[in-house]
């Protein structure tokens, strides 16, 4: 009866340490992907985020994310932990896949230390600081319209 009960409890030690090594290698594997590591380059290079907590220095070892990948296209929505010289916050970031193409980040937002979430990509802030910086295109853009069938 001893040797049965020790058999069992070996058994089921064994189980744990092997599912466990999968949680672990899988949260690996998802801090590694291309998706994971696109979203690490546009929060490290973010001028917003580095204002709130200085330089990134690196990011928490767990990775949430949720990839969904069908024929050719796809979504991910990534939760990481960002460590800053001031400061460490909690950041989603929303990003899309196109056969062929690489990750490209569609919405990413930080949580401040009021709990208030931060957009760290407004596409209309983004025109407005190119336009101060640099002003207009130096060669106008010609802007086609399509409606009806009718170009304008």
């Amino acid at each position: 009866m001893l040797i049965v009960g020790a058999t069992l409890a070996g058994v089921a030690l064994l189980v744990g340490i092997f599912v466990g090594a999968i949680i672990l290698f899988a949260l690996y594997s998802f801090g590694t992907s291309d998706a994971a590591a696109t979203a690490k380059e546009f929060l490290r290079n973010n001028e917003r985020l580095k204002q709130e907590i200085g330089q990134v220095k690196d990011f928490g070892t767990l990775v949430s994310q949720n990839i969904s990948v069908n024929r050719g296209y796809g979504t991910a929505t990534l939760s990481l932990k960002v460590i800053g010289e001031k400061a460490t916050v909690n950041a989603t970031v929303d990003l899309v896949y196109a056969s062929g193409k690489p990750w490209r980040v569609t919405s990413a937002a930080y949580e401040n230390e009021d709990g208030k979430m931060i957009d760290l990509l407004n596409p209309y802030e983004t025109l407005v600081s190119n336009i101060c910086r640099g002003g207009p295109p130096k060669k106008p853009q010609r802007l086609i319209w399509v409606k009806f069938g009718v170009v304008s």
